[in-house]
């Protein structure tokens, strides 16, 4: 039976891939309303079988996180659940995992009605085309590494890309139909379903190449690259977006399409940075690949200042320094400045060996240390360059928590600073690209002031390596090859001011939500991000990390490029399938995805 299975699974596979393009408007439909279990028009057993038997029997129903526990709160289950419940890889390997277990007012997580855990693009294909077929509201997921909860929904049909991780490494790729037009390049194709760690494992730690991937080494590859996607070297190499090549689909009409610069490049570009979840199933990916530089490195340190005045000249001497020292592709990542007048740096170098990384920044540590009246310093500052090579090297390196579970692979795992992510709940978020040019203007006085009085509130987090000004000029122009908002190339850093509370998932027995405090905590973020937008009112944000309440995400997105991506998405979804929240075409239809109101 699994053999008659796998071969009907690879004749629909090679039949769609070779149909010739359908007229995608008859599958528009007329869809007021999608149906949820309790409909009538809710799919039969049968129905639901027949899925099953064209997907290999994969067909799952996936339970909440923590229903064990309801069941037996003393079982074997229930306490493997609460022995894994802050490792992200174990969360993405559950149906129903999400790494943050919800948002202040926003969403909960909740598990789909059934599941496809797919094996290969066949299977996608099977549950697109149950899902249009039987009006059902379809989530796509590879691992759950959502702030917005966009792989999340209930009353669904999940596509879960997570088994899908396979990885080829290229020495001299073409895309399909670009032969003869576009020059081989070195490059990996990986399945949906793989994380960076996976890529950064075979590209770098054993082949010794470089692929511009995400910072979190537990996120998805597929949803990364679809949203942008910025690593901690992006200011070196550009967002993940701009180094796709080529991508395999699945659309809402259930072919399986090649699409990149040369085979259906106007889904290709909506692909690079166009958002996650909105434009059909991605199945596989090629990326570009780079020579690795010699050395990476990081630089790091925290210092208190003893009053708000020296707080103050704290920021516009760092504002000063990075602009003459830091404003170029070398540098990247963290830098904070916290209402107790703390001031962190966790930024990362390329290309610079540790003494010319220790160079650069002693004038600075060498300002701060020499008033020990105004200035504590409570890290050690330093700055260092190692092996390139031996970044992502899991074996011994103490910057990163191992997946424990046996039969797991070795080199999974997560970065230490990561863990604060896994399994919180989000009180609240917001991001804002601040414009190079503030560095300049009135030599930096005015974003010295709006960051110190952002600060009042909250902490205020600088990721320079998300805002792609100084960045190399083809860095700058193949990102501006993307779907990405173009302000992101004039940008030197993404603001993103967060914060929540170790919550508790649905079903979990624990303590429950602190509302009162979530409540408060969201306006104090509101302010904060006030405080930066009065020098910068239409700054853009960043659509992966961004706050779920903006109601400008059209623009603050995508700018200029919206009404593009509005036409991509009315000719290969224009019966709205694929629905995200705060994704192109979701205001056609209710908060949930469910009502059609346009």
């Amino acid at each position: 039976m699994r053999r008659r299975s796998l071969l009907k699974g690879m004749a629909a596979m090679m039949a769609a891939q070779c149909a010739p393009w359908p007229d995608i408007s008859a599958f528009a439909g007329a869809t007021a309303r999608r149906v949820r279990p309790s409909d009538p028009a809710w799919p039969s057993a049968s129905s639901w079988q027949r899925l099953r038997e064209a997907v290999g029997g994969n067909l799952i129903e996936p339970q909440p996180l923590f229903a064990a526990c309801a069941t037996d709160a003393k079982g074997a289950a229930c306490d493997d659940v609460f022995k894994n419940m802050r490792n992200p890889f174990y969360l993405a390997d559950q149906p129903a995992g999400t790494q943050i277990c919800g948002w202040y007012d926003a969403w909960t997580p909740a598990a789909s009605a059934y599941a496809v855990k797919a094996r290969n693009a066949a299977d996608v294909a099977a549950a697109v085309n149950f899902a249009r077929d039987n009006n059902l509201r379809l989530v796509v997921k590879g691992t759950g590494h959502s702030y917005l909860g966009t792989s999340n929904a209930p009353d669904s049909l999940l596509v879960w890309t997570h088994a899908m991780n396979a990885i080829t490494l290229h020495d001299s790729f073409v895309g399909q139909g670009c032969e003869g037009k576009i020059e081989p390049v070195t490059a990996v194709s990986t399945g949906a379903g793989a994380v960076w760690i996976d890529l950064y494992t075979a590209v770098t730690t054993e082949a010794g190449r470089y692929v511009q991937g995400g910072g979190c080494a537990d996120t998805g590859v597929a949803g990364l690259v679809q949203s942008g996607g910025f690593g901690s070297f992006s200011k070196g190499f550009g967002t993940a977006a701009s180094g796709l090549l080529e991508a395999e689909i699945v659309t809402a009409d259930g072919v399986v399409r090649i699409a990149n610069a040369c085979t259906n490049p106007d889904l290709f570009w909506a692909l690079k940075g166009g958002g996650g979840g909105s434009w059909g199933v991605v199945t596989r990916l090629t990326l570009r690949t780079h020579e690795l530089p010699q050395f990476l490195g990081w630089a790091w340190g925290t210092v208190k200042a003893r009053s708000d005045e020296a707080f103050h000249a704290l920021i516009a001497r760092f504002v000063s320094f990075y602009t003459d020292n830091l404003f170029n592709p070398h540098w990247g990542e963290q830098v904070h400045f916290a209402p107790d007048n703390t001031f962190e740096i966790s930024m990362s170098s390329y290309g610079l060996g540790p003494q010319a990384a220790q160079a650069v920044w002693k004038p600075f540590f060498d300002w701060v240390t020499a008033s020990p009246g105004d200035y504590t310093i409570t890290d050690p500052f330093g700055a260092s360059g190692h092996s390139a090579r031996d970044m992502w090297d899991t074996k011994g390196n103490s910057a990163m928590t191992l997946d424990p579970r046996p039969g797991v692979p070795k080199y999974h795992g997560w970065w230490n600073g990561d863990q604060g992510q896994v399994g919180v709940f989000l009180n609240g978020y917001d991001s804002l690209w601040l414009p190079a040019r503030l560095l300049h203007e009135d030599r930096g006085r005015r974003l010295v002031d709006a960051l110190f009085a952002a600060s009042r509130y909250k902490k205020i987090e600088l990721h320079i390596n998300k805002g792609l000004a100084g960045a190399p000029p083809e860095a700058i122009a193949a990102t501006l090859d993307t779907a990405t908002n173009p302000a992101v190339t004039e940008a030197f850093t993404l603001v993103i001011i967060a914060d929540g509370q170790l919550g508790a998932y649905p079903e979990e027995p624990r303590a429950a939500i602190d509302l009162e405090a979530a409540r408060k905590d969201a306006r104090t973020i509101d302010l904060a991000a006030a405080e930066l937008r009065k020098i910068v009112p239409h700054a853009g944000s960043y659509v992966s990390e961004s706050n779920y309440f903006n109601a400008a995400w059209q623009e603050d997105y995508w700018g200029r490029n919206y009404s593009r991506l509005r036409a991509v998405k009315d000719k290969y979804d224009p019966g709205g399938l694929f629905f995200v929240h705060h994704g192109v075409g979701s205001e056609d239809w209710s908060p949930d995805g469910f009502t059609r109101v346009l």
